[in-house]
């Protein structure tokens, strides 16, 4: 493999294990040697750029008993080997991706090897052997020209007598409509039938976390065999995902509720940076326990920005209160729940009445709207959030954003600089959901009495926050 050049010399230079990644390639070159080295600049999902070393060149398959040569590249990153390569099929202008369990519709590739790698245990000839198996099992390309994407042998012909250029990556003009849950307890299962009944879901898929003390239905989720229903074991099953609800809690025998809630934040350690990275663009929705912990939790871990992490927060009680409201009170305007999902969380009502076209508001507190409210809090009492209950809940959430309807739902969100927080704590607010993620609606004073709860929530969140190991 040839590393003179100039340009890769300078690239290789701003490599944090430089001596170590030329070791690795000059590996890949043995048993690879159409792999071959150039640089480029690698954009980011927050639209950042990095000049990287890219492997471009093509893997052999063979699929039923001919073999053909599939174009890949593989991005390295400047801590490579210790950092996995993005791995990206290059269909020319002539061919589609035929997405799949390990392929997205851009083209990008996820393996067990990818989400599970460990330098030196993992390596990218151990990777490209992975992924031609898999390949061989699943061919993730077709040509046009057949007009029949399910055939793969029209890959097929086609691909064996490929040159290699620096074409791009075909994006599909709409995405899927893919959806994972995580955690195959009760609420797993609730949030599946749940959302699989409101519709718009191209597929879905259910992984049922090992490491969950949570078991439902999935292995008869798995034998009725649903259709546009995936149910696996396997994080990267997830790839490509627009939304992935984690419902996933983990059981503990602590005497301690931080010592509980840790086993918890353990439990994410180990799934929610592989979904973030298997789905960068994905929002991520959780509904684990204690909610808005692990939504803060979530985002801590998954290095997503604060509009792409939310939690189902207070939308099931905001429901509920606008119902009381509208159909018992006859107030007809907006309501929603906020705070944290306890005993203090608080009413706050719009300033608009309902099927307006107008963007709502938050109405500042007043001696007016509180004595409804309470009235309302009241009728409400003695409504459990019941595992089909919350199931409902998330579907509604998720269904906002699969559909870009701009919805404001109460979900759990980062809080900091609302209506004079100061503290990174997450807590159920007003929020305008669709594609491109959450927006909240604007602070406003709120009674004294709310205000005080709001504290309240801030200082015991903040103070747990500081006692678990994230």
């Amino acid at each position: 493999m040839d590393l003179s050049a100039e340009k890769i010399q300078r690239i290789l230079s701003k490599y944090k294990f430089r001596d170590v990644a030329i070791e690795e390639l000059q590996k890949i070159h043995r048993v690879y040697p159409g792999m071959r080295p150039v640089t480029g600049t690698y954009t980011f999902s927050d639209s950042t750029q990095k000049d990287l070393l890219k492997l471009i060149g093509t893997v052999p398959v063979k699929y039923d008993g001919r073999s053909y040569n599939l174009p890949i590249q593989l991005w390295l990153m400047d801590s490579f080997p210790f950092t996995p390569p993005i791995c990206l099929l290059r269909p020319t202008p002539n061919m589609i991706i035929r997405e799949g369990k390990h392929v997205d519709a851009r083209g990008r590739i996820y393996l067990p090897g990818l989400h599970n790698w460990d330098h030196p245990k993992s390596s990218v000839v151990g990777l490209l052997a992975e992924m031609i198996s898999k390949f061989e099992e699943e061919p993730p390309l077709s040509s046009k020209s057949t007009g029949d994407n399910s055939n793969p042998h029209a890959l097929l012909a086609f691909v064996s007598s490929l040159q290699i250029n620096e074409g791009g990556v075909r994006h599909h003009d709409q995405p899927i409509n893919k959806v994972s849950v995580i955690g195959g307890g009760d609420l797993g299962m609730a949030s599946v039938m749940s959302i699989l009944a409101k519709g718009k879901v191209d597929k879905l898929v259910l992984i049922d976390v090992a490491e969950s003390s949570t078991k439902g239905g999935s292995v008869d989720l798995e034998i009725f065999n649903l259709p546009n229903v995936e149910v696996s074991k396997d994080l990267s099953a997830s790839a490509g995902s627009r939304v992935i609800v984690v419902t996933a809690n983990a059981w503990s025998s602590d005497q301690s509720y931080a010592g509980v809630v840790q086993t918890n934040v353990d439990l994410y350690r180990g799934i929610i940076p592989g979904l973030a990275r298997l789905s960068p663009n994905a929002m991520l929705l959780i509904a684990s326990q204690p909610v808005d912990i692990m939504t803060h939790v979530a985002w801590r871990q998954s290095g997503l920005p604060p509009t792409q992490v939310i939690g189902a927060g207070c939308n099931l009680d905001s429901k509920r209160l606008c119902h009381v409201l509208d159909i018992n009170l006859n107030s007809h305007k907006p309501a929603w729940v906020i705070g944290e999902l306890s005993d203090n969380r608080v009413a706050v009502m719009s300033n608009i009445r309902l099927n307006s076209s107008q963007q709502p508001e938050i109405a500042a507190g007043s001696n007016s709207t509180k004595p409804l409210l309470d009235r309302a809090f009241e009728m409400m009492k003695n409504r459990g959030q019941r595992s089909w209950s919350v199931g409902l809940s998330i579907a509604d959430i998720t269904h906002s954003i699969l559909m870009d309807r701009k919805k404001t739902h109460s979900v759990s969100t980062l809080a900091q600089g609302w209506g004079g927080i100061g503290t990174e704590v997450f807590l159920s607010l007003p929020c305008i959901l669709g594609a491109n993620g959450s927006t909240r609606l604007a602070g406003v004073p709120l009674g004294q009495e709310e205000d005080s709860r709001l504290k309240e929530s801030v200082s015991s969140l903040s103070n747990l926050m500081t006692q678990l190991r994230i």
